[in-house]
């Protein structure tokens, strides 16, 4: 993905994808989520992530911060799952493709993929730059707006440097 792109509004992208989606009756109220965790990064990866994991907010888009299982340093979740995180992943092969959509929220670049009905819908966020990519999973109810990423793109600002991951 080309950081040298036409303008992209997050925002708009996800009014209009709030405002064509056919919600769903579920909710989030689960007490845990059951996130797969990314199979062993390398230790300078882990170590980035491990910073992330204190500096994430406890609420995210009004939802609060969901126990995830298996434990990891490496998961998050909010609201049962309707927002997962997953830091220290390979670096997906959509972020080759110059095609892709992309934005920047607080400093933090993010490929943006929309996810089909067979992924269950919502948006797949993932970020660039940074010296270990981070994956953001939100479900099509709670994808209505960029807010989602903006206590997000802080922390992983604050604990993961900017430069290209070569994981």
């Amino acid at each position: 993905m080309s950081r040298h792109r036409r303008p992209f509004s997050l925002l708009a992208a996800l009014t209009a994808l709030a405002a064509s989606a056919a919600l769903t009756g579920c909710s989030p109220g689960d007490s845990e989520a059951r996130v797969v965790p990314p199979s062993a990064p390398p230790t300078d990866v882990a170590g980035f992530c491990a910073a992330l994991h204190k500096e994430l907010p406890g609420t995210v888009q009004g939802l609060a911060r969901t126990r995830s299982e298996p434990e990891s340093d490496l998961t998050a979740a909010w609201g049962g799952s309707a927002i997962v995180l997953r830091c220290g992943i390979p670096q997906p092969p959509k972020m080759l493709d110059p095609t892709q959509d992309g934005g920047e929220i607080n400093g933090v670049g993010w490929l943006i993929e929309r996810l089909g009905n067979a992924d269950g819908g919502g948006f797949r966020f993932t970020t660039v730059m940074r010296l270990a990519y981070t994956e953001i999973r939100v479900d099509k109810e709670h994808a209505t707006d960029a807010q989602m990423l903006v206590g997000l793109s802080a922390a992983i600002a604050k604990t993961v440097p900017e430069g290209i991951s070569s994981y």
